[in-house]
């Protein structure tokens, strides 16, 4: 078994911080790892309960004064004679996240804790789309097909065969949940459990359907359309409310979780809001100045060089950034690297008339000592 990471490290936080300080650090990495921010990611998953073990032990002052005493083996089978230990692997951290992370774009986030006889939300379905660079910074369309689970017309949705009914389960007698107790450091410690039988149901199905073979519903495809906002980011994900599993004992359907795949562009680089690249300039506009062509996402535009720009000099076109995705008229940056271009091929000519200005720039001739180098030196 891998051994258990100091809480304070988990959370990032000193071991004298304050009560504020644990909810922000908890608050701000129960959001960075939450699934449905990181759909498949188990890795993710892992640090989201890490983070709520974490913060249970560091938000409770009891808790907290026997970690700091003891460490981790407060929380372990035996410590001081205890009867039992603390069972994190049981416990329900819904009351503890909520609706901490709600959604990426609308459509309601968590759900705060239901009592167990009343309805339950269906769970959150996932796909994913990629798009374009362009289409990612002025927003698109996609029609995608998903698997949609829809009633069963045969039972109606109640996953018995017609005729019969589901009879209620007698081991959680209908609630769907069954609590356990057990003597940990701290008394007695309450932990509630999915029903093993009803699997969360609360019925019992003795004939099932043929149709959809006790589930309630059969899955069917459809395909739907998906706006996607301008400014939306690579692994970003758009909510579609009531798209995903349909819920229990009346309970809403769950949301369907899109997440967008942005290719990269041959030219632009993106970085937040803001839009960095290079534009190259010739040698001759780097001495005189005059007029570039600047590609911007908006199309091109003119840029007036000043005379004497040298090779990697930045300029930054406001406004010309990437937009947000709460308002498309708040825009980032854009960033631009100008680059000399040497020629690799010249005429005579034109190396003659180089060499002709190398002179007049220094004179044909010149000593070692007394006279300034020549321009190409």
């Amino acid at each position: 078994m891998a051994e258990k990471r100091d809480y304070y490290e988990v959370l990032g936080v000193a071991k004298n911080a304050t009560p504020e300080e644990i909810k922000k650090a908890y608050r701000t990495l129960g959001k960075k790892y939450h699934p449905d921010a990181n759909p498949g990611d188990k890795q993710a998953e892992e640090k989201f309960k890490e983070v709520g073990e974490a913060y249970a032990v560091l938000s409770d002052p009891d808790k907290r004064r026997q970690y700091d005493q003891f460490g981790h083996q407060a929380f372990e089978n035996g410590m001081g004679g205890a009867g039992g230990g603390f069972d994190f692997s049981s416990m329900d951290f819904s009351d503890l996240f909520g609706d901490l992370f709600g959604g990426i774009f609308g459509g309601g986030g968590g759900s705060s804790r239901r009592s167990s006889s009343g309805p339950m939300k269906g769970q959150n379905a996932y796909a994913s789309v990629r798009i374009t660079f362009d289409e990612a910074m002025k927003g698109t369309t996609r029609e995608i097909e998903i698997n949609y689970k829809d009633e069963c017309e045969t039972c109606h949705g109640t996953g018995a065969k017609p005729g019969t009914q589901p009879e209620t389960c007698s081991k959680c007698g209908g609630e769907g949940q069954v609590a356990y107790t057990q003597k940990t450091l701290f008394g007695i410690s309450r932990s509630i459990q999915v029903c093993p039988d009803c699997r969360g149901t609360g019925k019992i199905i003795r004939e099932k359907c043929s149709s959809c073979y006790g589930t309630g519903y059969v899955a069917k495809k459809k395909k739907i359309e998906v706006n996607i906002p301008a400014g939306i980011d690579d692994g970003q994900s758009i909510r579609v409310s009531n798209m995903g599993d349909p819920g229990t004992k009346g309970g809403a359907r769950g949301d369907l979780l899109v997440e967008i795949r942005v290719s990269d562009h041959p030219s632009f680089q993106r970085d937040g809001m803001d839009i960095y690249c290079r534009a190259p300039m010739s040698f001759a506009k780097a001495v005189l100045g005059g007029e570039i062509k600047i590609p911007t996402i908006d199309g091109d535009v003119l840029y007036q060089i000043k005379p004497g720009t040298a090779s990697e000099t930045t300029i930054r076109f406001k406004g010309k950034g990437v937009p947000s995705v709460r308002n498309k008229n708040v825009r980032g940056d854009q960033y631009v690297t100008l680059e000399v271009q040497i020629p690799d091929k010249l005429t005579e000519e034109q190396k003659e008339l180089l060499r002709k200005f190398d002179e007049s720039y220094s004179g044909p001739d010149p000593k070692p000592e007394g006279k300034k180098k020549r321009f190409f030196k």
